[in-house]
C-alpha cells in the first residue's frame, strides 16, 4: 500500500510527506521518459529506422561503433536483410548512419531508463522509504519493463524474415501494449504516493463510472492505433469523415474468417480506429463537463477538476491531430505529436480516474 501517514505524530508525518513527494517525483520523472520512450518508438518506427539494428547486445551495443570498419560491418549486416534490398537498395553508409541513430538513441534511451529506476528503488528500499507493499509492487513494474525491452527485440527479429520489410503488427502491438501498461502502472503509483488518501466525493458515483467508461476506451483506442501503425492503415482512405465517399467502407470486410479483418485488414482497422476515436472524444467531453458543472465546484477538488479540464483540451487536441495526420497521408511530423498526444490523453484519463477514486 502507498504511504499513509493519518496515524503518525506530527514530526513523522511531516518526514513521511518529505519522502513521499521524494518517491513520487522520481516515479513522475521515470513515467515522464517512458512517455519519451514510446514517442521515440513511434518515431523509429514511422522511419524506418527499426530494423538499422540487427544485433541483440544490451551490454556492448550502448556503445557506438566507433571506428569506419564496425560502420562498415553493421551496414553490410543490413545489407542482408529484405527492408534493405525493397526499400533501400543504393543507400550509401550516409544514410544508413541516420536511421541506425535514431534505433541506436531509442534502445539506450530504454536502458536509461531502467538505470533511473532501478538505483533509486534499491536505495529508498535500503533507507526504509517505502513500504513492503511499495517494494513489491515496483519490483514487479520493473519485471515488466524487462519482459517489454524483450518483447522489443522479438518484435525487431520479425522484420528479418523473407520479404517483409516492417515488423508484425501483432508484435507491435504488444510491445506497444506493454510500453503503455507499464507507463500506468508508474503513473498510478506516482500519483497514490502523493496522494494516499481518497478525498471523498459525496454522489459521485456518475461521475466516476463515465471517467472509467473513458479510460477503457482510450486504451482501446490506443490498442487499434497499434495496428493502425503495424497495418500502416493511415496511407489509405486519406479523407475525413468519409472514408472513399461512405461512411461505411465497402471492404471492412473480405478475410476469413471475419474476425482477422480486425487486426489485419488496414481497411476495417482505419475504420474502428475513427470510431474508437470518436467514441473516445464523446465520452471524454462528456466527462469533462459533468464533472465541471457549477453544481460540481464545491464538491469536486481541485485536483480532479484540474484532470477533468486537461483531459477535455488533450482529446480535442488528440483527435484534431488524428484528422491532420491522415489528411496529410502520414506526415511523419504531424504522426510523432499524434502519438506522443495519445499518452498525454491517456495519461489524463488515469489522472481523472485517479482523482475520483473517493466518489461513492
Amino acid at each position: 500500500m502507498p504511504f499513509d501517514d493519518r496515524t503518525c505524530p506530527s514530526v513523522e508525518a511531516a518526514s513521511l510527506r518529505r519522502s513521499r513527494h521524494i518517491v513520487a517525483v522520481w516515479l513522475f520523472g521515470v513515467a515522464f521518459m517512458i512517455w519519451g520512450m514510446v514517442v521515440l518508438g513511434g518515431a523509429t518506427r514511422l522511419t524506418g529506422s527499426g530494423l538499422s539494428i540487427m544485433e541483440w547486445a544490451p551490454v556492448s551495443g550502448t556503445l557506438p561503433p566507433l571506428s569506419h570498419a564496425e560502420w562498415e560491418r553493421l551496414f553490410a549486416l543490413y545489407k542482408t536483410i529484405p527492408q534493405y534490398s525493397l526499400l533501400h537498395a543504393g543507400m550509401n553508409l550516409d544514410g544508413f548512419q541516420k536511421i541506425f541513430w535514431l534505433e541506436w538513441t531509442h534502445r539506450n534511451w530504454g536502458k536509461l531508463i531502467s538505470i533511473v529506476y532501478l538505483v533509486p528503488l534499491i536505495w529508498f528500499s535500503v533507507t526504509g522509504a517505502l513500504r513492503r507493499g511499495m517494494i513489491y509492487r515496483l519490483v514487479g513494474l520493473f519485471g515488466l519493463g524487462a519482459l517489454q525491452g524483450a518483447v522489443g527485440w522479438f518484435m525487431v527479429a520479425s522484420g528479418f524474415e523473407p520479404d517483409s520489410t516492417s515488423v508484425s503488427p501483432y508484435r507491435l502491438v504488444i510491445h506497444l501494449t506493454l510500453a503503455l501498461c507499464l507507463f500506468s502502472g508508474i503513473l498510478w503509483t506516482a500519483l497514490s504516493t502523493l496522494s494516499p488518501v481518497p478525498t471523498s466525493i459525496a454522489g459521485g458515483a456518475t461521475l466516476r463510472k463515465l471517467a472509467i467508461t473513458t479510460l477503457c476506451l482510450v486504451a482501446l483506442t490506443l490498442v487499434a492505433g497499434g495496428f493502425t501503425a503495424g497495418l500502416h492503415a493511415g496511407l489509405g482512405y486519406n479523407t475525413f469523415p468519409l472514408m472513399d465517399g461512405r461512411i461505411f467502407p465497402s471492404g471492412y470486410i473480405f478475410l476469413e474468417p471475419m474476425l482477422r479483418n480486425l487486426t489485419e485488414n488496414p481497411t476495417a482497422v482505419q475504420f474502428d480506429h475513427r470510431l474508437l476515436a470518436t467514441l473516445t472524444g464523446i465520452a471524454a467531453l462528456t466527462t469533462a463537463y459533468y464533472g465541471l458543472r457549477e453544481s460540481w465546484r464545491d464538491r469536486l477538488p481541485q485536483p480532479a477538476q484540474f484532470a477533468l479540464l486537461c483531459l477535455a483540451t488533450v482529446v480535442l487536441s488528440q483527435y484534431a491531430l488524428g484528422v491532420a495526420t491522415l489528411l496529410s497521408k502520414v506526415d511523419i511530423g504531424l504522426a510523432v505529436s499524434h502519438q506522443a498526444c495519445a499518452v498525454a490523453l491517456l495519461a489524463s484519463a488515469l489522472a481523472v480516474t485517479h482523482s475520483l477514486r473517493g466518489a461513492r
